[in-house]
Formats: structure tokens, sequence, C-alpha cells
């Protein structure tokens, strides 16, 4: 990662810090407190998340066909799809088989994330969401490992069972060496890094907006 870029990153993380409010379905789930319903929830909602966002990178490969860019927004379409196949097995363990997925009926903000990301998909920079990528990857893979974890310890999941989770708390420091030649070239060739920044920074608050939407109503004592 070139010196810009990396500034690039630390600059958008900065400004996710500055709006970080914890994750309290997260911490409701360590404790063993969200009920089987809300569980069959986190399945829908991931059920139309990832598929959405599997179109949105397909979208942007097709925008911006050439390398690198090309590459990394299909190899990431490639990358929702296996997550959507390994979602299937959570949502098996919770109650949910596809027709009940494909029946549930999604949470309005919960989708908000996703919603962005198809606006960004169609609208916005080959940087942007590759900026978006670099600078939450942390945040957001610590945040499905310790989901896993928990569905583990407090649910009784199997590995098979949160291999969804597993997947996305992990990523190839070569697809986040790819992400970052994608977002140098995007601003060399005269994307705005302040866009980049202000994607990379409502990309965090609205996956902060998907696990408040999952939590709302909870109490500790589930």
């Amino acid at each position: 990662m070139n010196d810009d870029i990396a500034g690039l990153v630390a600059r958008a993380q900065r400004e996710i810090a500055k709006q970080a409010t914890g994750n309290r379905f997260l911490d409701l789930l360590e404790a063993g407190a969200v009920p089987a319903e809300r569980l069959g929830w986190l399945a829908g909602e991931l059920y139309r998340l990832v598929g959405s966002d599997q179109r949105s990178q397909a979208l942007l490969a097709s925008r911006f066909p050439a390398p690198p860019a090309g590459e990394l927004f299909l190899a990431l379409a490639q990358g929702e799809a296996e997550a959507l196949r390994l979602l299937l097995d959570f949502a098996t363990a919770v109650g949910m088989g596809e027709a009940e997925l494909e029946a549930y009926e999604p949470l309005p903000l919960a989708q908000a994330y996703p919603a962005y990301l198809t606006q960004v998909a169609v609208f916005g920079s080959s940087s942007s969401m590759a900026l978006a990528l670099l600078a939450n990857v942390d945040e957001s893979g610590g945040t499905y490992a310790r989901v896993a974890a928990a569905l583990r310890s407090r649910y009784g999941l199997t590995e098979e069972a949160v291999g969804h989770f597993l997947f996305f708390a992990e990523t190839p420091p070569e697809l986040l060496d790819h992400a970052a030649a994608v977002a140098a070239a995007g601003i060399a060739g005269g994307e705005s890094p302040d866009e980049a920044v202000r994607t990379a920074r409502i990309v965090s608050a609205l996956e902060t907006a998907f696990w408040d939407t999952l939590a709302e109503g909870l109490t500790s004592a589930g």
C-alpha cells in the first residue's frame, strides 16, 4: 500500500472512530441474551444483504472492467456468492430453510447498508468501494469473528453452521493489496479522495445500523 492510500485509510478510520457507538447486538449475543427468533432474523437479513452485495460488486465490475478494478470487483462478487452459500448452513441451524428465507420480510433500516452499496455501485467511484473495504476490514472482520465465537459458545452451533461468519472474519492479504491498488489507480486517475473517505465512513455507520436494528427492543434478559 503506497503512502497516499495508507494516509487515506488512516483518515477514514479517524472519521469512523468519531462515530463509533459499540455493537449492542453483539454484546447481547455474547451474553446469550439474543432469542432464537432474532437469530432467524439475522439469517433473513443477511440473505437479502449478501445477495444484494453480490450484484453490487458485479455491477462495479461491469462499470470498471479494466484491471486492476475489474478483477477486484469480480473477486468480491465471487466471495459474496460463496458467503451466500455458507449462509444457508447457518439459516438451517436456526430453523430457516430457503423457503423461509425467501418469505422473510426484511427490516428497512437493516437493509440501508446494502442499499447504500448499490448506490455506490451505480454512481460511485472505484476507489470509494476499495477504500471502504480497506478502512473497515479490521472492525468488520472482528465483529464477524466474535459473532461466530458467540454462536458456538452460547448457542451450541457447529463450526459448519458459523462458516458464513468465519468466511468474513478474515480477508486474504492479497485481496487487500488488490484493493489498495484499485484505490491508488482511481485516485491517480482523478477520482475524489474525499468521496472515498466519505464512502468508507458511511459504510461503517450503516454496518452499525444493521446490528442496532437487530438489537432493537432486546434487553439483557433476552
